[in-house]
């Protein structure tokens, strides 16, 4: 017989704040906020881009050459993932079940469907499933899809009725590269070695008389090869590639019919990203370089015929998505953690200007982020911490980001800010894990995923404690994603250390975890910890937050989708469970009809003021003697 699902519901305040603070950080999430534009190949006045405007983050259409903007969907749980083929004629947008991820590609008219018009399945053939990749050419389409029997990716030519062809399944993930500018070579990335985190690449060749392997490139064990693109020169058969050789992420240009490659090396410390500049008659003259840095990241262009690397003269502040128009122009977003997101242009005569201002009042700025660095066990630490005005020691919440793939930048964050707000200072950990600081330092959580991160949040913790910026007494810790797993495994790991924990979307029981996830998440999961559960039993005991809950002293708020494919709601609710089991630990949750977030904004910000308030409530109920040197609230 089941338990029952029933838990101490979070409550959501009315009110944060009983003055001007209040507008201000719901004006932060409800103010109008744009992703960067992205335009049809061969039609760039057509674009397509992602916008809250409407209260759900929905794909929106924007034609230049009439300067006329269009919603495009409008479903209960948002749309986020849209693109337009060259020709710019259909609008190809992923059609999910309540933000649980999988589902299909459908495709309506550029110019907008009848109100009694359904969007049209984009490829028939092509089984549903969560997105594997897509690259749509003037002949072909490649798309990827993953479901528990692994990856498929289908092949499909735009001028025939047949259905898409399948190419290539395994049960190992993986997924779409890049398709050729003549359409005669597909590179994908494949895993059948058993380690998604450190990806194969193999060429495709595709002819009338079918698909045939060209060749695979391998680094061997520990040493990913991603594919970006292919030069955009029909007949120039050269693709651009990251490979990690020596320690970080760079790039690689590889002629895959002659089989040569030449290592592009550049004088940048961090790690790069890139894609082609646009090209001359004679070929693909540079590169535009996305460059990370301690947090940062900035836009250089290499030119590929003389090796010169020029920082392009782009607005202050951290770059995100950015991309290059025919005619020269660098669009791109760029924000920091003081400023909000804006939509720029630098144009070819060094001209910088925002492209897009969107509807309605500008979002509020906040306070400022400074860097920490602090030697932890594993070697040096970054930290990024923002404070509220006020007298030290603070209140302090430790945010951690997701992935673990992933890593906390100086952009703008409104959660961020409302921590700030309501008088905490944010301390926000580039753990072992995290991206940006080279191969061995994203991998050194192999074999051991949580417990690591976990040794850098304490030595951060430590250092911040000592500085005299945060109280002891009043630390949180709090994160979304793998920073709620984090959270929920610091409470149980480190239970002098914490006054409350705040999970969102959390791993929470890693054994039930890995059985619903996804396929691709499984993929993950055995190269982080080195095979299954079945495998590596203990592995995955001693990193799942489960298995310490009795040690948890802490109060425990808990946010989940109940649509959640990636940290499923039945293994959070098997640790609600455990704390229920205690009886003498408070703890509550807060249930949402969405999957790994949502996009609804009304939605966030009712998380953000439960996580708030829920910290405030826990730290009052703190007793003075708590306070001289007990972290813990009084009521367990």
């Amino acid at each position: 017989m089941s338990e029952p699902t029933t838990h101490p519901t979070a409550p959501v305040p009315e009110r944060l704040f009983g003055d001007e603070r209040e507008q201000r950080w719901r004006a932060r999430f409800t103010a109008t906020r744009m992703s960067r534009p992205n335009w049809a190949l061969d039609a760039p006045d057509r674009t397509v881009y992602s916008s809250n405007v409407s209260g759900t983050t929905e794909v929106h259409a924007w034609d230049r050459a009439t300067d006329t903007h269009r919603q495009v969907t409008d479903r209960r749980s948002g749309t986020h993932m849209a693109t337009l083929p060259p020709d710019g004629e259909l609008i190809w947008w992923f059609d999910d079940t309540d933000g649980d991820e999988f589902g299909r590609w459908v495709t309506e008219p550029y110019g907008g469907r009848g109100p009694d018009d359904e969007p049209e399945l984009a490829v028939p053939g092509v089984e549903d499933g969560y997105p594997a990749g897509l690259d749509i050419g003037r002949r072909l389409t490649a798309i990827g899809t993953s479901t528990d029997e692994g990856t498929s990716i289908w092949l499909h030519r735009r001028d025939s009725d047949a259905p898409a062809e399948l190419i290539y399944r395994h049960l190992e993930d993986a997924g779409i590269g890049a398709l050729s500018e003549d359409e005669t070579l597909l590179a994908i990335s494949i895993s059948e070695h058993g380690d998604s985190r450190h990806p194969d690449v193999r060429v495709l060749r595709i002819s009338d008389d079918g698909v045939q392997t060209v060749v695979e490139k391998s680094d061997g064990p520990g040493k990913g090869l991603s594919p970006l693109a292919f030069s955009p020169v029909p007949g120039d058969q050269r693709m651009l590639l990251l490979h990690e050789r020596h320690g970080r992420e760079e790039l690689l240009l590889w002629d895959v019919e002659a089989d040569t490659e030449t290592e592009l090396t550049l004088d940048l410390p961090g790690e790069i990203m890139a894609d082609f500049h646009p090209t001359t008659a004679g070929g693909p003259d540079a590169l535009l370089v996305w460059h990370t840095h301690a947090a940062r990241t900035r836009l250089h262009r290499y030119e590929l015929s003389t090796g010169a690397l020029t920082e392009l003269k782009v607005a202050p502040g951290c770059v995100g998505s950015a991309d290059v128009r025919p005619d020269g122009t660098v669009e791109y977003s760029c924000s920091s953690a003081a400023t909000p997101s804006e939509i720029r242009a630098l144009h070819p005569g060094g001209t910088d200007r925002r492209l897009l201002v969107p509807p309605g009042e500008p979002a509020p700025g906040s306070a400022p982020v400074e860097d920490l660095w602090v030697e932890g066990p594993g070697g040096r630490v970054h930290a990024l911490v923002a404070s509220p005005s006020g007298e030290v020691p603070f209140p302090t919440v430790f945010s951690l980001h997701g992935g673990p793939h992933a890593a906390d930048e100086d952009r703008f964050s409104a959660m961020r800010a409302a921590w700030v707000d309501a008088g905490f200072a944010v301390v926000e950990v580039n753990y072992r894990g995290s991206t940006g600081y080279g191969s061995t330092w994203r991998d050194a959580i192999e074999g051991r995923p949580g417990l690591t991160e976990l040794e850098d949040v304490a030595a951060v913790y430590d250092a911040v404690v000592a500085s005299g910026l945060a109280d002891p007494t009043r630390t949180v810790v709090e994160g979304w994603s793998w920073g709620g797993y984090l959270a929920l495994l610091a409470a149980g790991t480190q239970p002098d250390r914490w006054a409350a924990a705040l999970a969102g979307v959390p791993v929470a029981d890693y054994l039930a975890a890995f059985e619903d996830e996804m396929e691709q998440l499984r993929a993950f999961d055995r190269a982080l910890f080195g095979g299954t559960p079945e495998q590596v039993p203990e592995t995955y005991r001693a990193g799942s937050p489960l298995t310490y809950v009795d040690a948890v002293r802490a109060p425990v708020l808990v946010l989940a989708g109940e649509n959640d494919p990636r940290c499923p709601i039945r293994q959070i609710d098997n640790y609600l469970h455990a704390l229920r089991r205690r009886g003498n630990l408070p703890y509550e949750v807060a249930r949402f009809d969405a999957g790994h977030g949502s996009l609804v904004v009304e939605e966030t910000i009712r998380h953000v003021a439960t996580e708030i308030d829920f910290a405030r409530r826990t730290l009052e109920r703190i007793t003075e003697p708590n306070r001289q040197g007990n972290p813990h609230v009084t009521d367990r």
